[in-house]
């Protein structure tokens, strides 16, 4: 039997079964229609100001350098787990240098992140340089 047949018939039936479902949940689901279903927000309360709010930016820049690492530690820990075949097999200098080449371009990157005050809460007029009157 050919295996794609398998690959098929698991498309299609990954296809058939949600589809199936919207169809019979649509035939099925009573329809009141009312106005508050039109609503902007699904709460009904009436939108008031403007859409645009401003956000800081330094919730962003916190969470990429979670992001980042967070992805740090992903990385360093297979290398612990086979750290020791590879200095057995390659030997200690190739096993480690490339993991501190790693360690210190995310040691400089927090560093750079740390001086430029990306990590900072709150900025302090001094630091931002700007002055208000």
């Amino acid at each position: 039997m050919n295996p794609w047949i398998a690959i098929g018939a698991l498309a299609v039936v990954g296809i058939a079964v949600p589809l199936t479902m919207i169809v019979a949940s649509s035939l099925l689901r009573p329809s009141v229609p009312e106005q508050g279903k039109s609503a902007v927000y699904e709460s009904g309360e009436v939108p008031t100001g403007s859409t645009r709010i401003r956000f800081n930016i330094q919730y962003y820049m916190v969470a990429l350098l979670f992001v980042i690492f967070d992805i740090e530690t992903v990385l360093i820990f297979p290398w612990t787990v086979i750290y020791r075949d590879a200095v057995s097999s390659a030997g200690l200098v190739p096993a480690l240098v490339p993991m501190l080449v790693f360690i210190g371009v995310l040691v400089v990157g927090l560093a750079w992140a740390w001086r430029n005050g990306a990590v900072q809460w709150i900025r302090n007029e001094r630091s931002s340089g700007t002055r208000t009157r």
